[in-house]
């Protein structure tokens, strides 16, 4: 018997619409099967609007606490259903807001037009910025794989400093997808982990990333922008959220109605909400990772607003797995390659 039938009860803590109870050592192996079945299947309808690669299923994982337990893998491709990632980098400085994304600075969202590139040396008061030719207007951005490769990491190729970074979904191999191997039971709220396998997975199957790597990226003279959904590429998780806007409107109904549409899954698999309650007020006694207990005493998350560059500030149970490859063991204590 495998540690997975093992498991006399899992119990997610949040809307029973998505997550149901699942009791499988105490039932007759029929009806444990079938429990399964109705489990993966809530999730399956969760992710509708999603790419799915493979199908979710329940497998034996290593969580980030070192807890042994069961979890959910389901992969996904990188791409939104529905939606056409980008615009990112204006071409020229008399380029609208249509030409661009947007970019997070202090907790507000800036349209990256052609003027917000043109007067980048006085939004941050440093004469050293320079992302286009005064002569022509022309915008210096990375047009090609190799430019993408040089300037989007942590130590950008001096050659492309002064330039707006914007690395296109083609540039991704062929085939490309990102596997989620998620706690069925999360653990109780009571600590903090970091989010460097991302915050979680959105209802169409795209990463909610951790925080942007600002201090890198401006420290370079480069500015990576968002399209106008919050998302960017990256070539080793291709493309993903690190806002979350009014693209994220049509998640689906909890059964929570105060706390509007679920948008997404956290890593240790608590429920994510919108920034907002469906009334438009902001929630009640979130704590420093944008979580709190509904009235119903279930824990569940609030994204940041999208100017926070914070989907979520930590997580606050055991977290799962991200992985390129969808056969790999989810052993979250080791650092490993990949998202």
């Amino acid at each position: 018997m495998s540690k997975v039938q093992m498991f006399r009860r899992f119990r997610f803590r949040g809307p029973a619409k998505y997550f149901a109870v699942l009791a499988l050592a105490c039932l007759p192996s029929g009806a444990a099967s079938q429990n399964v079945d109705a489990r993966l299947e809530t999730v399956m309808q969760f992710f509708a609007g999603a790419t799915v690669v493979s199908s979710p299923t329940v497998v034996e994982c290593k969580l980030s606490g070192g807890t042994e337990t069961a979890c959910f893998s389901i992969t996904f491709t990188d791409d939104p259903e529905g939606d056409t990632p980008g615009p990112w980098c204006p071409r020229n400085v008399d380029d609208g807001a249509d030409a661009g994304g947007i970019w997070l600075q202090d907790g507000v969202v800036h349209d990256v037009d052609g003027a917000f590139i043109e007067r980048l040396a006085e939004f941050y008061g440093d004469t050293n910025w320079q992302l286009h030719d005064p002569e022509t207007g022309a915008v210096r951005f990375t047009g090609t794989l190799e430019a993408c490769e040089a300037a989007a990491r942590p130590n950008v190729d001096p050659a492309y400093q002064n330039h707006c970074v914007e690395c296109l979904p083609e540039y991704m191999p062929d085939g490309a997808s990102v596997t989620y191997v998620i706690p069925i039971d999360p653990g109780e709220p009571d600590q903090l982990s970091p989010t460097r396998t991302g915050s979680g997975v959105a209802y169409n199957g795209v990463r909610l990333d951790g925080p942007a790597p600002v201090d890198a990226i401006l420290g370079a003279y480069t500015i990576a922008p968002f399209d106008d959904c919050g998302g960017h590429v990256n070539l080793h998780v291709g493309y993903h959220y690190h806002a979350v806007t009014e693209c994220l409107n049509n998640g689906p109904e909890a059964d929570v109605p105060e706390h509007g549409p679920q948008i997404g899954i956290a890593m240790d698999g608590y429920p994510i909400f919108k920034h907002l309650m469906a009334d438009g007020l902001v929630p009640a006694e979130l704590d420093q990772c944008n979580g709190h207990l509904g009235e119903d005493g279930t824990y569940h998350y609030h994204a940041g607003a999208a100017g926070s560059n914070a989907i979520l500030g930590c997580l606050r149970a055991e977290t799962g797995c991200t992985l390129n490859d969808p056969d790999a063991p989810c052993d979250a204590t080791a650092r490993r390659p990949g998202p």
